[in-house]
């Protein structure tokens, strides 16, 4: 075994502080940056969406409008989660054995899969843009303001896919800050261009999709800065651009989950929209565009503290550091929890400052405000299903990973969209009703699978460490 290929034991590797350093500090050091930076990236939606939902006499039908481009919007993300969300831990791994060249090649090969994601993506979005939308649940008055949207939104896709997959890769490593400020710089310059595209120069949501992939463009060059110079261990090297299938192939597989979890909103999407407009029309739709804003607002913070975790999780993992491990999801579930029931009971007792950001229409308030109570009943158990999700992707568990995403969306929700308007005279009450509900019975299921698997893999960690002499602290 050769110097360049893995490291030997003892040898010094700037990310060592992962498993040296105290794991409850650790967590908090690499989690409040992640966070910051998550709740910054959901700015780019939200900032686009309080801007147009004001545009003067057009605002409402404007933001139930580019509401329907949030599946394909969210599907481009999850294009990116599916690479750098099995890729970033797999090389979080590899660092913790010591494999800083297998994290590199991981790296080269995850950059490769994504820019040939990104042209695909990018012409299917330009060809099929309207039957996807009005697939999406767009109606004859709103997919003149979501085809003008998604048309300029479409070539940044390239921009969107780098920043995210390629920024996880810096978050892998520990370093936090880099990673929160890609995400601050797109957003600054994406507050900043919004006024001015959307009513200086009147482009209205052609100007608000404009500044969002002119933002996006800016973060990507930051990142890719990063990876490439002297601040990053791992290093984007042209020797490694191409497609090993023998590192990129576990890295799909982990990637599998989180791609699921983020791809199945546009499916759900599709289910809530259609639902909606069958029963409620534009406002239900316009309500929907508002509730799924301000549920993924909440979550954001949570899978910041979930990708702070990651890293300690994962290079310990790889480390043979068994009661680390453990320690760190012991944090991240409680942190978690905490903080899922703090905001549910904020969203319970005061939704219509949440609705008041993003619309000025009296009738879309007063539908939006119960409606908002119902769809987020079950917000305050969120922490742990988002925590044990998370873990099982740190530590390589592809298989109940997947199983947890399919059950919650696929198995549960979907089905219940459906099912629950037959038993409820107010059938848009019964459509928002599926989330809870269905929310409720996954985060039961994965509790019992989780207390299974992961006493499992810690078992397993330490008879390795045992026999190879890794001492696990």
């Amino acid at each position: 075994m050769t110097t360049n290929q893995t490291k030997t034991k003892g040898t010094s590797s700037d990310s060592e502080f992962l498993g040296k350093a105290p794991v409850g500090k650790l967590m908090w050091q690499l989690a409040i940056p992640a966070i910051t930076a998550q709740v910054i990236n959901m700015l780019y939606n939200i900032v686009d969406r309080v801007y147009i939902g004001h545009i003067a006499e057009v605002g409402a039908l404007a933001l139930t409008g580019v509401g329907v481009c949030s599946p394909i919007i969210v599907l481009v993300s999850a294009f990116a989660a599916f690479v750098s969300m099995g890729g970033a831990p797999r090389a979080s791994i590899s660092m913790g054995r010591g494999d800083d060249k297998g994290a590199e090649q991981i790296l080269g090969s995850c950059f490769v899969f994504q820019i040939c994601v990104s042209v695909i993506l990018t012409i299917i979005l330009l060809l099929f843009n309207r039957p996807l939308l009005m697939a999406f649940g767009a109606s004859d008055n709103t997919i003149g303001y979501a085809v003008s949207y998604m048309n300029i939104y479409a070539i940044g896709t390239i921009f969107v896919q780098l920043t995210l997959g390629m920024n996880a890769f810096v978050t892998a490593q520990g370093f936090a800050k880099l990673s929160m400020y890609t995400v601050l710089i797109g957003a600054i310059c994406n507050i900043v261009l919004d006024p001015i595209f959307i009513f200086v120069l009147n482009m209205g949501v052609s100007g608000a999709a404009l500044a969002t992939i002119l933002s996006q463009a800016i973060s990507c060059v930051w990142v890719l800065h990063i990876l490439t110079s002297g601040r990053s261990e791992l290093k984007l090297k042209k020797e490694y651009f191409r497609f090993n299938w023998r590192m990129l192939a576990p890295c799909l597989a982990l990637g599998l989950s989180p791609f699921i979890m983020q791809g199945s909103e546009s499916i759900l999407n599709i289910c809530f929209n259609s639902s909606l407009q069958r029963y409620g029309g534009d406002v239900a739709v316009g309500a929907m565009t508002i509730l799924s804003t301000v549920m993924s607002f909440a979550l954001m913070p949570l899978q910041g503290l979930a990708q702070g975790a990651q890293p300690i999780t994962s290079y310990n993992f790889g480390a043979g550091k068994a009661d680390r491990v453990k320690q760190s999801f012991k944090i991240l579930v409680i942190a978690s929890f905490a903080y899922s029931l703090l905001l549910w009971a904020f969203v319970q007792f005061f939704p219509q400052i949440f609705v008041g950001l993003f619309t000025t229409s009296a009738e879309l308030i007063d539908f939006t405000v119960p409606a908002l109570r119902i769809y987020t009943a079950a917000l305050l158990i969120m922490g742990i299903q988002i925590a044990c999700q998370m873990t099982f992707v740190s530590i390589g568990n592809a298989k109940s990973s997947i199983i947890v995403a399919i059950m919650r969306k696929f198995i549960i929700l979907i089905p219940l969209i459906y099912i629950l308007p037959n038993f409820f005279a107010d059938k848009t009450f019964a459509v928002y009703l599926a989330e809870p509900i269905a929310d409720t019975c996954a985060v039961i299921f994965t509790v019992v699978l989780f207390a299974f698997e992961f006493r499992k893999a810690l078992k397993k960690l330490r008879e390795e460490s045992a026999q190879t002499g890794i001492a696990s602290r």
